[in-house]
């Protein structure tokens, strides 16, 4: 409840609407109430009387009144849906905005399918919530509390029936919408794990057909679905309940109101239209309490929602730019990794260990290792995807905690080991790199990533729409792009994350003799698996099991390295060749 409370600070902005919405809706109610006192009047005296243009005065009556509550209605719902509905995108704006600026380990703590569910179901709930807030809630109560003082005013003889029917009401509403509150919690626990494993499948659809795995995903979602089920029918059973306890204890209030008010019809102290009069409003009440319940079971529904966009909103980011970070006109390139150590886990079970090297403006610097080695991490240190845990980094002899952030990661041009590309044409796609490049440094950025030729070859060329994880490229022809896409900045900084995995050996020739000639002043990281990626490089890093374990040129690390040696060896190096003579 108090994280709701928090989000009402957004509706602000649209109090207008929050309060004239609720306003008109005081019109339709008032036009609800006068409705059976004008026909208990149609009956008790233009019926009983036999006066025709009494009957017809009081319909015409009544007509108008509805047509004054179909306006309450419309305006109600037209400026109470405009308080909601900005009300709702300003929050989702937010949070989409709080997501963007999360580094990732922020990211992996909450998890793709639950931040998903956030963005669109969570939030959604919470503008249903406030759109039946702004609506029936005023509505109901209003209704409630019109037709107890009527009755209470024109037929005080039936009024006892209603001292006891409320309250079961009542204590019905409650204790179903408190038990509900709990349930619809675990209902939205329970569409986490099924978003998780719908974005786990769609996202590795090829490798489970590959591995023939779709029996085995599908009975893994049907259980996950199945849990899902059987909370859902649990919130829906406890809803259920509502109606047929609400409908019982209304039908006997029904049939008390025939028997006493029969009763006092027949000893002349009481009019047929009052007997009718107050089982229209206790129909009414019905009505409210059944309205104010729904009302309850959607805010119930939705503190679990904003309990969850608080906790996203309220999220320290581990990695920001300092109060008076520096924005130096130019980075060289120079970099220090000094003592550095990383862990994902709080248990201290680094994957990077003490990790010290120096590297030169314009360097070309390999980085080797087995899987698990630690390289793609070493690679996210950089443009501070991670922070390290010990140790430092610098570029030209500054940390790069002290640097703008924004600063920082525009001097660096970061290809992912997995080749990322939106939607939307490949021009676009080249324009992340820098906005407002003119198409001939787009032209040749691809040129230097070997992506020109293919490029030109596509329908509309730079224009070429990509589909969504632009499933209409190879995987070659996307880590091109990407690469493209990076040198497009024309960074002081590459980091390649094995870029160019799915590119052939000509291709990656092509791309390592531009990486030569057109940026030889960019500092340049090449992580590869294999040593002829990186084989030309000024400088070798070799990992092993998070730590540096040689450091040199290719040459160098024949001679001293073992792990080297033993992954040129895997790769069908000859070391003999290489040196004359076999080394151990």
């Amino acid at each position: 409840m108090k994280s709701f409370r928090k989000l009402l600070q957004y509706l602000k902005p649209y109090m207008f609407f929050a309060i004239i919405g609720p306003l008109f809706m005081v019109l339709e109610v008032a036009m609800d109430l006068i409705q059976p006192t004008i026909m208990q009047h149609i009956i008790d005296v233009g019926i009983a009387n036999r006066d025709l243009n009494y009957v017809i005065k009081m319909g015409l009556l009544m007509i108008g009144a509805a047509a004054l509550g179909l306006v309450g209605g419309l305006g109600c719902m037209m400026y109470s849906t405009k308080a909601a509905v900005n009300f709702a995108t300003d929050i989702r704006k937010d949070v989409f905005t709080k997501i963007e600026t999360f580094s990732s380990k922020n990211r992996d703590r909450f998890g793709t399918g639950k931040l998903l569910t956030i963005v669109t179901n969570d939030i959604t709930s919470i503008q249903s919530a406030m759109t039946m807030t702004l609506r029936v809630l005023v509505r109901g109560p209003l209704l409630f509390i019109g037709s107890i003082i009527i009755v209470f005013v024109t037929a005080r003889e039936l009024f006892p029936i209603l001292l006891v029917v409320v309250p079961i009401l009542l204590l019905a509403i409650i204790l179903i919408a408190s038990k509900a509150s709990g349930t619809f919690k675990k209902v939205q626990e329970a569409l986490d794990k099924v978003n998780t494993k719908l974005q786990e499948n769609l996202s590795g659809v090829r490798v489970i057909k590959a591995y023939v795995r779709q029996k085995y995903e599908i009975a893994q979602f049907g259980n996950v679905n199945t849990s899902l089920t059987k909370i859902n029918i649990r919130a829906v059973q406890l809803i259920s309940l509502m109606m047929p306890i609400i409908m019982l204890v209304v039908s006997g209030g029904i049939v008390a109101t025939l028997w006493i008010g029969g009763e006092k019809v027949f000893n002349g102290t009481l009019q047929v239209g009052a007997i009718l009069a107050f089982i229209n409003y206790l129909n009414i009440i019905l009505m409210a309490l059944m309205s104010i319940s729904m009302v309850f079971i959607q805010i119930a529904r939705a503190f679990p929602s904003a309990d969850r966009v608080q906790q996203v909103l309220n999220t320290e980011v581990d990695i920001m730019s300092e109060a008076n970070a520096i924005e130096p006109e130019q980075i060289e390139g120079n970099i220090d990794f000094k003592g550095v150590s990383y862990s994902y886990t709080k248990n201290n079970e680094y994957v990077l260990k003490d990790i010290t090297f120096s590297i030169g403006k314009g360097e070309k610097v390999g980085i080797i290792g087995s899987t698990g080695s630690g390289k793609s991490t070493l690679a996210k240190l950089l443009p501070r995807l991670y922070d390290v845990d010990q140790g430092e980094i610098c570029i030209d002899e500054i940390n790069i905690k002290t640097y703008d952030l924004q600063k920082l990661r525009a001097s660096i041009g970061f290809v992912p080991q997995k080749a990322l590309l939106f939607s939307g044409s490949i021009e676009e796609n080249l324009r992340y790199g820098k906005e407002d490049a003119t198409h001939d440094e787009l032209e040749i950025a691809a040129s230097s990533a070997c992506a020109t030729e293919f490029i030109n070859k596509l329908e509309d060329s730079y224009q070429y729409n990509l589909t969504q994880g632009a499933t209409n490229l190879s995987g070659g022809q996307k880590q091109r792009v990407s690469i493209a896409r990076a040198l497009v900045r024309k960074p002081s900084i590459l980091v390649l994350d094995d870029s160019t995995s799915a590119v052939d050996a000509k291709s990656e020739s092509v791309i390592q003799e531009a990486l030569r000639s057109r940026y030889s002043g960019t500092t340049t990281f090449l992580i590869a698996s294999k040593i002829s990626s990186i084989i030309d490089a000024d400088k070798i890093l070799v990992l092993d099991n998070g730590e540096l374990v040689g450091s040199g040129t290719h040459e160098d690390l024949l001679a001293t390295c073992e792990v080297y040696q033993e992954i040129y060896l895997s790769q069908g190096g000859n070391l003999q060749q290489e040196g004359g003579e076999e080394r151990a």
